[in-house]
């Protein structure tokens, strides 16, 4: 066990958990982000062959140094949530209930009322971010914490290219869609799913809203000290992603990431909370063929479908070079960076959170952080990491 003292902005703290030896890069880079890069609180966690190979956490919750990170600390994970509703559809769509084929307004009547031409849309295209549904024009600025409001923005929205033309990360509405399809066909929340059928059975810390309880394990977010760009391009008028975060607060910043009302407000596109553990044994069961420790969420052709490139290209809201399967991002080196493997698929989040599996190497990473990163990938930190865990000696890795 690793009950190491380090220093975080100058300041006296923990790192605790576990590394094994052959994966001793990634403790060196995991202590070098608080020596060198300014960390102030995180975790990151790394399986292979199915077996935890990296537990490790740190630092504070607080840019006061006051409140440890402490081993069952969360914090907010972004769109990392958006594929744990991909994986809730894929589920369904292994289980027979719906088709990935098969138009939405199969599962979601009154789907294309306001637009004939949403009768083309298929559950792939929402699951590939290449519906058209990337815009809510006619919702109001907060609806973002209103499910039927969204819905009916939703149901209400106009495609402004067909689905399959463009490419476009869905930012703001995809868990919308997604939870709508879910509980149609389920009668379940994405939140009563997830419970019942991801997070129960693995023993996965994840949640879309928290409670009262849950509060006072939450790291406080604090924003990075170069420009975030996203976050400026979402608030600059004109942009696709300004349309895109119509319905978002405004501002969208860390002041409002860090309220309660966001905290346990049900987010699905972008406000789940929860650990780099959590996350890590998600994709672990990903990376071993959708079964870990006697848990099956997926077969294995599901897996395959989940993880099958659909395109790769920059795309229309974000402007980045994106490679985008069904679901999950695949690796792209320096803007969603999975180590070498081009196949290894997941899904970043702003400011650094990203979780991923690789199939080849049966291995799976995730990590988090309270201090965000500047510019459009997931910044040096979580880079420094990713680039570790390659480094590791553990047959099939490097």
């Amino acid at each position: 066990m690793i009950n190491e003292n380090i220093l975080a902005r100058g300041k006296p703290a923990k790192m605790e958990g576990f590394c094994s030896s052959e994966f001793s890069p990634v403790l060196d880079a995991f202590r070098k982000n608080f020596e060198e890069r300014r960390e102030i609180g995180a975790a990151v966690t790394v399986f292979h062959q199915g077996v935890k190979v990296v537990d490790l956490w740190g630092g504070f919750r607080d840019l006061e140094r006051e409140t440890a990170w402490q081993e069952d600390s969360i914090s907010i994970l972004f769109s990392v949530s958006k594929a744990m509703s991909a994986l809730c559809i894929h589920m369904l769509a292994d289980r027979g209930l719906l088709d990935l084929d098969a138009p939405v307004e199969a599962y979601w009547p009154g789907f294309s009322d306001s637009d004939s031409r949403k009768k083309t849309v298929l559950v792939r295209h929402i699951l590939s971010h290449n519906c058209g549904m990337c815009f809510n024009d006619s919702a109001k600025t907060d609806d973002v914490f209103d499910f039927e409001a969204m819905r009916k923005a939703l149901t209400e929205q106009m495609l402004p290219w067909l689905p399959g033309e463009q490419p476009a990360y869905n930012t703001t509405n995809i868990g919308y869609l997604m939870g709508t399809i879910i509980l149609n066909v389920t009668g379940k929340s994405v939140v009563e799913f997830l419970k019942s059928e991801v997070c129960g059975p693995l023993g996965v810390e994840f949640y879309l809203g928290l409670s009262q309880q849950q509060l006072d394990k939450v790291a406080t977010l604090y924003p990075a000290e170069t420009a975030n760009e996203q976050y400026e391009r979402g608030q600059t008028p004109g942009s696709n992603i300004y349309r895109a975060w119509n319905a978002m607060p405004k501002p969208w910043n860390v002041d409002v990431i860090n309220s309660e009302r966001v905290r346990t407000a049900f987010l699905p596109s972008f406000g789940g909370h929860g650990t780099a553990r959590g996350q890590a044994t998600v994709y672990a069961l990903l990376a071993n063929e959708g079964v870990l420790g006697g848990v099956r969420l997926l077969s294995g052709a599901a897996v395959e479908r989940a993880q099958t490139l659909q395109w790769d290209t920059e795309d229309a809201i974000l402007n980045r070079p994106l490679r985008m399967a069904l679901g999950f991002f695949k690796n792209k080196p320096g803007w969603v960076p999975m180590g070498p493997n081009p196949e290894a698929f997941g899904h970043f989040g702003s400011g650094g959170t990203l979780a991923f599996a690789d199939r080849d190497a049966n291995l799976s990473f995730a990590c988090q952080s309270n201090f965000q990163c500047g510019g459009q990938s997931v910044g040096d930190r979580t880079e420094a990491l990713v680039e570790a865990t390659y480094q590791c000696g553990a047959s099939g890795v490097r």
